[in-house]
C-alpha cells in the first residue's frame, strides 16, 4: 500500500511538472514558427493542460477500466469549475472581456448537450468516441479560424504577454519532447497506483476518477488560473478552464468509448452528469456577460467552492462511505 500511495504523489508530481514542460516546448516551437500566438493559446497551450487527463483516460482504458476514464473527464470538468474557478475567484474575482471566451461558452453547452444526447442510452460505445472526437476535431478548426480571421481580441494580448518568445528552436524541441515522455511515465504510474488503491479499499474505478485523479489532474488549471489572475490576465483564467473542459467533455470522455466500448457505471447519470450540467450553466450564467463584460465574483466563488465541497461529500456518503 505504501508503495501504490507513494505511485500515486509521485505520478501527480511528475506530472504537473511535465505537462508544464511539454506546454513550454510545444509553445515556443510553435512561437518559433511565427505561429499565431492566439492558435497558440486556444489550440495547444488547451491541448496541452489536458493532456494528463487524457493520458490518463488511454492508460485506464487500455487497462481494462473505463470507469476510471469516464470519471476523471467528468469529474475533472466538475473540478475545473467549482473548484479552479471557485477559489480563484475567491482570491481575485474574475472580469470577462474576450469575445471569443464569450463564443466559446455556447460550444461547451453545445458539447455538454451531444455528451448527453450520446450517453442516455447509459452506453459509451465506439461510435460515441468517434463522434465526440470528430466534433473536438471541428471544434479547433472554428477556434483556429476565429483566431486567424477574428481580429484583435483581449485575450491575445494576455497570450503574447505569457508564451515563451525567447527560447531557442533546439532547447523547445527538447523540452516537447522529454515533457511528453514523463508525461506519459507519470500517467502509467499515477493509474497504477490508483487501481490498486481501488482495488485494496474496494473503491469503484469511477470514485476514484472522479476525485483522486480529477483533483490531481485539474491541479495544473488551478496554478495556471491563479496566477494568471493575479496577473490581471482574467481572461486566460477563464479560458483555461473553458478550453480543458471542452477537451475532456470530448476528447477524454470520446477515449474510453473508443478503446473500451462498456455501460457507464452506477451513478454517473443519475448523480455526476446532472451536477456537472448545474455547474457549467451556472458558469455560462456567470461569465457570459448578457450586458456587457462577464464577471465571476467573490460570492459566486464561494458558492461554486462550497458546491464542490458539497459533492465530494455526497460522493463519500454515498459511495466511499458504505463500501
Amino acid at each position: 500500500m505504501l508503495i501504490d500511495a507513494l505511485a500515486i504523489i509521485g505520478g501527480f508530481v511528475l506530472l504537473i511538472w511535465s505537462a508544464d514542460r511539454f506546454i513550454s516546448g510545444a509553445a515556443a516551437v510553435a512561437d518559433n514558427l511565427k505561429v499565431s500566438p492566439l492558435i497558440i493559446g486556444l489550440t495547444i497551450v488547451g491541448f496541452g493542460t489536458s493532456a494528463p487527463e487524457m493520458l490518463v483516460a488511454v492508460f485506464a482504458a487500455s487497462g481494462g477500466n473505463p470507469g476510471m476514464a469516464v470519471g476523471n473527464a467528468i469529474g475533472s470538468n466538475i473540478t475545473n469549475i467549482a473548484l479552479v474557478l471557485g477559489v480563484t475567484a475567491l482570491i481575485m474575482p474574475i472580469d470577462v472581456h474576450s469575445r471569443i471566451i464569450r463564443k466559446e461558452l455556447p460550444l461547451l453547452m453545445l458539447a455538454m448537450g451531444l455528451m448527453l444526447l450520446l450517453i442516455l442510452d447509459n452506453d459509451l460505445g465506439r461510435t460515441d468516441g468517434i463522434l465526440l472526437m470528430g466534433s473536438l476535431v471541428l471544434l479547433m478548426w472554428w477556434i483556429a479560424r476565429q483566431a486567424l480571421h477574428g481580429g484583435e481580441d483581449n485575450l491575445l494580448l494576455e497570450f503574447q504577454e505569457e508564451l515563451p518568445h525567447d527560447m531557442p528552436m533546439p532547447r523547445a524541441i527538447f523540452w516537447l519532447v522529454v515533457g511528453m515522455a514523463l508525461l506519459l511515465a507519470s500517467s502509467k504510474l499515477l493509474v497504477w497506483g490508483a487501481v490498486n488503491v481501488a482495488t485494496a479499499f474496494g473503491i469503484s474505478d469511477l470514485v476514484i476518477g472522479l476525485t483522486i485523479i480529477a483533483i490531481g489532474t485539474s491541479l495544473p488549471e488551478l496554478a495556471a488560473s491563479i496566477a494568471s489572475a493575479l496577473k490581471g490576465e482574467h481572461d486566460i483564467a477563464l479560458g483555461n478552464v473553458v478550453g480543458s473542459n471542452m477537451f475532456n467533455t470530448l476528447a477524454v470522455l470520446g477515449i474510453p468509448g473508443i478503446l473500451a466500448p462498456s455501460t457507464l457505471p452506477q451513478g454517473v447519470l443519475e448523480r455526476d452528469v446532472p451536477v456537472v450540467f448545474m455547474l457549467t450553466i451556472a458558469l455560462f450564467i456567470m461569465a457570459y456577460g448578457f450586458r456587457g463584460a462577464g464577471r465571476i465574483n467573490r460570492v459566486e466563488g464561494l458558492l461554486l467552492t462550497g458546491g464542490f465541497v458539497a459533492y465530494q461529500a455526497t460522493l463519500y456518503f454515498t459511495t466511499v462511505g458504505t463500501a
